[in-house]
């Protein structure tokens, strides 16, 4: 009977202890109030600092969201959300027992309440210290708000793929407001919080159908709707906007994204910042030259199965003011300016002709263009061709080559040079994907992505350096401080006369002066061109590019099909008129600069095909040299001209 006693006294101190302790976290909640209207959103900014992703911060009142899109996220986040007080114990027993059987925590039973104050203040991290952190602000916030708060709350912050806040979410996918939502809309976007990269229909709509599955059945299961309504709701063919009203842009979701894989990419930034969000990004963006770029593709580029990736780049940090991964996100999110590698075509000659120049080539250099096979070892036997057929049958300059893009010149060039040399080559303008020493690769056989390819022009752009395409100037957070900044560190890799002579050379390639035999490969833009750019086309069965620069700007551009299905020549044509629009509206307001010629490199006037010195004022065009190795009047050209083995 004592022990009773004395069990029933020590039961009662305990009580009153927790209740007193109780009493003082509770007033000392009470006094110290947290902030729950907090939008935790990625705000990009373009290069003149203004918001681009143009997310409304208005804060949505609870009965102004709709009842489908309330009941779809209580069904499946948390069906006992009015029951508790922001603990469910029942769930968290279950938990417990899991993760003390695993040894570690593998299965959470968080609450809409603990899910919301995870998601203002803390960490994604699975681990005690973050768990207790996350049960003290869950009572800080049981404490303070009403439970009508609290999911008003968690409705307009929890992340949507990228997208923060319901009517943000609501106006994105289904441009509505979010009292406007369907059951099938509804219980689309409340499957997406649980795994926002998953989830989200823009993303894998594959998954996010699965995952709306599984909202229906528990909205079923809690008796917010019937098995019929839920059936209907599944069967609904939903249609995704996939932008702001504000932004009418098809193709700008693009940039963004890829702001986003890379801001994921930033060491500098800890993890549990980027979960958490409330970051300005402030970017390259110029929206004039996207938006200009996304008109003219739209305008040139009639067929509905060919698709387009583009980039525009500032060449002397690597900023990448426009990037196109397709003709509209809302159809396809894979990006093919970053994610997508194909064949090249010519546009690899330039820097299969700057290791020439290196190499003892100079601007003269001539082969004769003529059907020819190869012979190697063990009788194997290379035939290149050139297109439609078409040799001069005689000696043309490396300029001419260059113009019409000769591939017989350019494989003669590769073999004398060596099959490795060009790998070599590419590997310092940093081209780094997988490529086989082949005669071929000087046509441009390797695959290699649109940004890879965009980054190694820059270099020929900046006079040698090498630099890497970035699209984020700086990451702040939402009080200002600087988490990151992108530092422009250049690696001087090639010798700046010899880029200065290749730059001048890619002018031939819309000169009427080169029409012979052959016409140059952008003789159709010339009128166009009111300013001068270094400028190289590239065709393969199934891909056309166009790479062109000046001392500001690069603009890339390819064109083809997703899958391996043979593209007509015709199809590349748009390309050169895309690209020839594109750039000269972005010289109306960014007034073009040409490069100053080095000191050691001299003009001589000569017949192009030949690349002989000439007195003939209608054709003459002038060639740049290193001071020493220009020809002459009285010059035999003929030692200058290195030779090959060849078998026809």
């Amino acid at each position: 009977m004592k022990l009773i006693k004395k069990l029933l006294v020590i039961f009662t101190i305990l009580i009153l202890l927790l209740t007193i302790i109780y009493l003082i976290l509770y007033l000392y909640v009470k006094k110290n109030p947290i902030d729950i209207k907090i939008n935790n959103s990625y705000y990009i900014y373009d290069k003149d600092n203004k918001l681009v992703n143009s997310m409304s911060d208005e804060w949505i009142k609870l009965d102004s969201i709709s009842d489908n899109l309330i009941n779809a996220t209580l069904a499946i986040e948390d069906k006992n959300f009015y029951k508790h007080h922001g603990f469910d114990y029942l769930r968290i027993m279950k938990s417990m027992y899991t993760n003390l059987t695993n040894k570690k925590i593998v299965e959470g039973a968080s609450t809409i309440t603990q899910q919301y104050a995870k998601n203002l203040f803390l960490d994604f991290n699975k681990t005690w210290k973050r768990k207790i952190k996350e049960a003290w602000f869950t009572f800080k916030l049981e404490t303070n708000y009403s439970k009508d708060e609290i999911l008003e709350g968690y409705l307009n912050t929890i992340n949507y793929g990228n997208i923060y806040g319901i009517e943000n979410a609501s106006h994105y996918y289904f441009n509505k407001s979010s009292k406007n939502l369907t059951i099938a809309e509804a219980s689309m976007l409340a499957g997406i919080p649980n795994s926002p990269n998953n989830y989200s229909p823009l993303i894998n709509e594959t998954k996010a159908k699965q995952r709306q599955k599984v909202v229906l059945d528990a909205m079923v299961k809690n008796k917010y709707i019937t098995k019929t309504e839920a059936n209907n709701a599944y069967n609904t063919k939903l249609t995704y906007y996939g932008h702001f009203e504000t932004n009418n842009s098809k193709t700008l979701e693009y940039y963004q994204n890829a702001v986003m894989t890379e801001l994921n990419d930033i060491k500098e930034i800890p993890k549990s910042i980027l979960d958490t969000g409330g970051l300005k990004i402030y970017t390259y963006l110029d929206i004039d030259a996207q938006t200009n770029l996304e008109n003219n593709i739209n305008k040139y580029i009639t067929n509905d199965d060919i698709e387009v990736s583009s980039i525009m780049m500032e060449p002397n940090n690597g900023g990448i003011i426009a990037l196109i991964g397709g003709k509209n996100y809302q159809k396809s999110q894979y990006n093919r300016a970053t994610q997508a590698k194909r064949q090249v075509g010519s546009t690899i000659k330039p820097f299969l002709y700057y290791s020439a120049l290196e190499n003892g080539f100079t601007a003269s250099t001539t082969f004769t263009s003529e059907k020819t096979t190869f012979l190697f070892d063990n009788n194997k036997t290379y035939s290149p061709k050139n297109y439609n057929d078409n040799y001069g049958n005689k000696e043309i300059s490396m300029a001419t080559a260059l113009a019409y893009s000769d591939n017989i010149y350019a494989v003669k060039t590769h073999l004398f040079l060596g099959e490795k040399n060009l790998i070599d080559m590419l590997r310092r303008v940093g081209i780094n994907e997988k490529l086989k020493a082949n005669p071929s690769l000087a046509l441009g056989s390797g695959e290699i992505s649109l940004l890879s390819m965009t980054n190694a022009y820059s270099s020929l752009a900046n006079l040698g350096y090498k630099v890497k395409g970035h699209l984020i100037k700086k990451v702040e957070d939402m009080n200002g401080n600087t988490l990151y900044e992108y530092k422009n560190t250049k690696e001087k890799i090639l010798n700046s006369s010899i880029v200065y002579i290749l730059n001048e050379l890619l002018t031939s390639t819309y000169n009427y002066n080169f029409i012979d035999y052959n016409y140059p490969t952008c003789y159709d833009i010339t009128q166009k061109l009111t300013n001068k750019y270094s400028i190289k086309t590239g065709t393969t069965d199934n891909d056309h590019l166009i790479f062109g620069y000046n001392k500001d700007i690069v603009l890339s551009l390819w064109s083809g099909y997703d899958k391996d299905k043979t593209s007509e020549v015709s199809d590349g044509k748009p390309l050169r008129q895309i690209w020839a629009d594109t750039i000269e509206e972005y010289h109306k307001t960014n007034k073009p600069k040409w490069y100053k010629i080095p000191d050691n490199v001299v003009g001589v006037l000569v017949d192009p095909i030949t690349g002989k010195p000439t007195t003939d004022n209608k054709k003459a065009t002038m060639f740049y040299y290193i001071k020493g190795t220009e020809p002459g009047y009285d010059d035999n050209l003929d030692t200058l001209i290195p030779t090959v083995k060849e078998n026809d």
